[in-house]
């Protein structure tokens, strides 16, 4: 489908092998039932569904082969990635570089015209709690804080988490997994923070960002009103843009280039690192020296 929406057509036919997500059982030796989920998307896009025959190698051959050449020359060298959307950039980069001579152009003109993608999300309801949290599987996502004991509409993509009140996006969230897991934005709790400022250095809210975090305690922890208002002066920017923000507004930008995480709870800098040292060394001086 991704493919589909980067070209803006699709193909008369589809060919698929026989993997789970296609065939969700075999009926005798050549009967197969179909995944309901690939029927939809076939007569939504307006495409044939053809499946290769099983044992049947010589049919499927350059498919295998060019799974081989994309393994090799994507991930021979770089395999390693932060996040998977830094995978997906790097991928999709290598891709449309290993395909710059392909006849894809002459194709274009012939393929089934572009439709709008197709919304593949499990949509449900949830009760927004007094913490302005819901529950989808086992995690919980924050929503701004006026929506408390709302009900809302919750669309659930294989990313990434989408909720609505009465047909208006409210926020979204990327999709996580595990057990006990909050996944809370900031920016749902403003109003709460402008009337308790001091409750802002231990909120959830806060630590789940490290680069704030660390810009709090070193220059805002003795005036938390200060950093509440840049956040609400902020609402219209990215969680990136707020952390340049804040940095135009470091008179020592070197001491912020520093600052460092240590252990995801304390946040120092390497300056008040070597302040310390040098403390530690001066107190040994006053006591009688360094001992050898």
């Amino acid at each position: 489908m991704r493919f589909f929406e980067f070209i803006k057509g699709c193909w008369r036919e589809v060919v698929y092998d026989n993997m789970k997500n296609v065939v969700t059982k075999f009926i005798g030796k050549n009967e197969k039932e179909l995944n309901p989920d690939l029927i939809k998307m076939s007569m939504y896009y307006g495409f044939r569904i053809n499946v290769t025959n099983c044992f049947s190698g010589h049919e499927k051959g350059s498919v295998e082969k060019s799974v081989d050449v994309v393994r090799t020359e994507l991930f021979a060298t770089s395999y390693v990635f932060n996040t998977l959307d830094d995978a997906q950039t790097y991928a999709n980069a290598k891709l449309l570089k290993l395909n710059e001579k392909s006849l894809l152009q002459e194709e274009l003109p012939h393929l089934l015209p572009w439709v709008p993608p197709l919304e593949l999300a499990n949509i449900t309801t949830a009760r927004v709690d007094k913490t302005a949290l819901i529950q989808v599987d086992t995690v919980k996502y924050s929503v701004p804080e006026e929506y408390v004991k709302a009900k809302v509409i919750v669309k659930k993509y294989h990313d990434e988490i989408r909720i609505y009140y009465e047909n208006t996006e409210l926020c979204r969230h990327r999709r996580a997994f595990g057990n006990g897991k909050m996944i809370v934005d900031i920016m749902h709790y403003l109003n709460t923070f402008k009337k308790k400022p001091g409750a802002v250095n231990n909120s959830v809210a806060l630590k789940s960002i490290p680069k704030l975090k660390a810009i709090f305690d070193t220059y805002y922890s003795k005036r938390p009103q200060d950093f509440i208002e840049v956040l609400m002066d902020s609402k219209h920017l990215d969680i990136d843009a707020i952390i340049k923000l804040f940095r135009s507004k470091v008179s020592n930008k070197a001491e912020f280039n520093a600052i460092v995480v240590v252990r995801g709870k304390e946040a120092i800098s390497s300056v008040d690192m070597r302040s310390r040292s040098s403390m530690a060394a001066y107190a040994q001086l006053v006591k009688g020296g360094a001992r050898a």
